[in-house]
């Protein structure tokens, strides 16, 4: 009789995880405020290395902003939150996750793309089409913070390790498994054009880093002095000029706008009280 092999994400995952801790288990890592075990096999050194020198490519590709207010802001929230990120760790009397960045900061000249992004090891990029929807120093500290968050957090230290883990257990699991779970992503892909793996593993894993990246984005922007209730209306702003083109969240490696917006309103007045401007 042929054995029918199902695939159930939840017990995925568990087995997943298991594994790792289990073959990985010097490469856990707890991410900071939030206590997340996160796996950390992948050296941050050299994805530091290999940030700095895809940055360095970039900023000489891209059309960059060398002067003006917009830039001297981007600059100064970039700063500002930087170094109450590390005033904070120290007050706590906590390892500060950047001492090791090089923070740097560039403004792009694209109204077109309404994007900000923060390389591993500090290195940031702000794109002036994400300007319009920031509308002020607020705002484009809740972008920055988000994005700050992502690099405090070692999201792509982790995403790496994750991808390494997962490529080595998956082929551990498919021989005891004798060829289903390739089988069985194979057909579905087939079917549907989608991948099983990226649907059931990457998307939701990346929807928990983006909104691990919102919550410890507020606690750096209030930190840094600046109006963190800004956020509510900045993913209002943002959901409008996205209106249409979100994918469905499934689909995606962000959480949807509305869910966002739900998250913030739960968390801003808690962190308001817990996360008060710090004097640098």
């Amino acid at each position: 009789m042929k054995k029918n092999y199902s695939i159930n994400r939840r017990k995925f995952l568990e087995l997943f995880g298991c594994t790792c801790c289990g073959f990985f288990t010097s490469g856990c890592e707890t991410v900071p405020l939030t206590d997340r075990k996160q796996l950390a096999i992948y050296p941050e050194s050299v994805i530091n290395r290999q940030a700095a020198k895809a940055y360095i490519d970039f900023k000489k590709k891209a059309k960059l902003v060398k002067k003006g207010d917009e830039l001297t802001s981007v600059v100064n929230i970039g700063e500002k939150i930087a170094s109450a990120v590390s005033v904070f760790f120290k007050k706590k009397q906590m390892p500060d996750p950047t001492t090791n960045f090089e923070w740097e900061y560039v403004l792009v000249e694209n109204k077109k793309v309404k994007n900000a992004w923060c390389m591993p090891g500090g290195k940031i990029a702000v794109f002036t089409g994400i300007l319009e929807v920031a509308k002020n120093d607020n705002g484009l500290a809740a972008i920055m913070g988000h994005e700050i968050a992502h690099a405090v957090a070692k999201h792509s230290v982790e995403r790496m390790s994750q991808a390494m883990a997962l490529n080595v257990g998956t082929q551990v699991a498919d021989i005891f498994l004798g060829g289903a779970i390739n089988r069985t992503r194979n057909t579905v892909g087939r079917a549907t054009g989608m991948d099983i793996f990226q649907l059931g593993i990457m998307n939701p894993f990346g929807r928990k880093q983006e909104t691990e990246a919102d919550y410890l984005g507020l606690i750096f922007s209030s930190l840094s002095g600046y109006d963190i209730r800004e956020s509510i209306k900045l993913w209002e702003r943002m959901k409008e000029a996205n209106k249409g083109k979100e994918p469905p969240q499934f689909m995606s490696t962000h959480p949807s706008s509305k869910n966002r917006i739900k998250n913030l309103e739960k968390w801003i007045n808690q962190v308001i009280l817990e996360y008060p401007p710090i004097k640098t």
